[in-house]
């Protein structure tokens, strides 16, 4: 089996060969929208990556390409099935959630992986707020594997929500809950501290506005245990990440970084509440050793990547050049 993605007169171009001297075809998708064409191309190549290589057959590969050409464009939750994997999609430009069905609970894209990268900063939170379900990795990881922690996912889409048992995300109980209401609205209340607030709300046009703003960080900012910590996904190809970190640093001064998230083209955002600084590599690196006992997780190398994202959040000449 040959793959190979291409661009060509701003389409995306999938070209197969299935079979062994068989004359190649290709299949032309939809042209993304011009702000969107680097993400659908990055999409395309990851989602192909995974199906590939969790699922090498014909029929897995076949189903890929029934998916990309079949899809409507109209924004609601659509599934790609094959007998190794499942990925949630609002569209064929971008991948919301990748899930195992051999390991439903792991980690598969290694955004969600570098986003665990808060254990670091606060490695036995008693409560976690999540904006964005998705098809749950994140939630079923903590749940899985922080036992002493209350897990609460806030998700604005209630057609999400009914894929919950799809994704083998557990029913609610007392030690997780999932909640149907605007997250930017939610943390706005005052009742719960969480210790660890994750950002991963996105919808078929990216992430909603009223996720960046300062507004919206003050309300995470208040809300937040005394040394909670914020942890936002990024996409590479949104333009407003400059803006972003403007507002995130009106509200948390310099206490944040920025990390470019684990084999993907996304940013991690940590912000953390109080006075406290970074802690040196060293710390970080040991912290990380004791984890990695618990947990599958290459948290030595978010370790590096947490601490050079200090840097790199105030590197404001790179983020003007990636904002264009």
């Amino acid at each position: 089996m040959r793959i190979r993605v291409a661009s060509y007169d701003n389409a995306i171009i999938i070209v197969y060969n299935l079979t062994a001297g068989v004359q190649a075809r290709w299949l032309r998708l939809a042209v993304p929208p011009r702000d969107r064409f680097r993400e659908a191309r990055t999409s395309c190549l990851a989602l192909q990556a995974h199906v590939i290589k969790m699922d090498p057959s014909r029929a897995s590969f076949e189903a890929y390409l029934k998916f990309l050409a079949e899809t409507p464009d109209d924004g609601k939750p659509v599934i790609l099935e094959t007998d190794h994997a499942l990925s949630l999609h609002f569209d064929v430009h971008a991948t919301q959630s990748l899930m195992s069905r051999r390991d439903p609970d792991k980690l598969v894209l290694g955004y969600t992986r570098t986003m665990m990268g808060f254990l670091l900063l606060r490695p036995a939170p008693a409560r976690i707020s999540m904006i964005g379900l998705g098809g749950g990795s994140l939630a079923k990881y903590c749940y899985r594997h922080l036992p002493n922690a209350k897990v609460v996912a806030i998700e604005i889409d209630p057609a999400v929500i009914a894929l919950r048992d799809t994704f083998h995300i557990p029913p609610d109980d007392d030690r997780l809950e999932v909640i149907c209401a605007d997250g930017a609205e939610y943390v706005k209340g005052q009742d719960a501290r969480p210790d660890v607030i994750m950002v991963d709300g996105f919808l078929a046009h990216g992430m909603p506005a009223q996720l960046g703003t300062a507004d919206f960080y003050g309300a995470c900012h208040a809300r937040l245990a005394d040394d909670g910590v914020l942890v936002a996904n990024f996409l590479e190809s949104d333009q407003d990440i400059p803006f972003y970190l403007e507002e995130v640093r009106s509200v948390f001064g310099e206490s944040f970084a920025v990390s470019l998230s684990e084999d993907s083209c996304n940013y991690t955002l940590f912000a953390w509440k109080g006075a406290w600084t970074l802690p040196s590599l060293e710390t970080l690196l040991a912290r990380a050793r004791i984890l990695e006992t618990a947990h599958a997780l290459n948290l030595r190398s978010a370790a590096r990547r947490l601490k050079q994202g200090k840097r790199l959040a105030s590197d404001w000449r790179f983020w003007r050049k990636l904002g264009g």
